[in-house]
């Protein structure tokens, strides 16, 4: 019997851990799991499929997943959201978060610049 003050609940547990909670619907469900200081993953399991992406779409996750849990294709960016993670890693996000891009305009010609007519 899980309850939102546990620290099991409220804080980001690393593991092969679940926390379930009861909940009347959606909007009691979103705001409570938002409520947390973290955004790093969620999960949403149900048949319903509408109902996983109108959750998933309120949820304060950096990933969330529908109906499957700690899935991730290299492709697939991973990070947090609020005060969890430092940024998004793999596929193209990696790039973006590991480098700062910087233009370097060299002139070897000594002909008409680009933009001049």
């Amino acid at each position: 019997d899980c309850r939102d003050d546990m620290s099991f609940v409220t804080e980001e547990v690393f593991g092969p851990l679940m926390a379930v909670l009861a909940f009347e619907d959606e909007g009691e469900v979103v705001a409570r799991a938002n409520a947390t200081p973290y955004g790093l993953a969620a999960g949403v399991f149900t048949r319903d499929f509408d109902r996983a992406h109108r959750v998933a779409d309120a949820l304060e996750a950096g990933v969330v997943w529908i109906n499957d849990y700690n899935v991730l294709p290299p492709s697939l960016p991973f990070g947090g959201h609020k005060q969890s993670g430092l940024g998004h890693e793999n596929g193209v996000a990696t790039i973006d978060h590991y480098t700062r891009r910087r233009s370097i305009y060299a002139r070897v010609d000594p002909g008409p610049r680009p933009g001049d007519r």
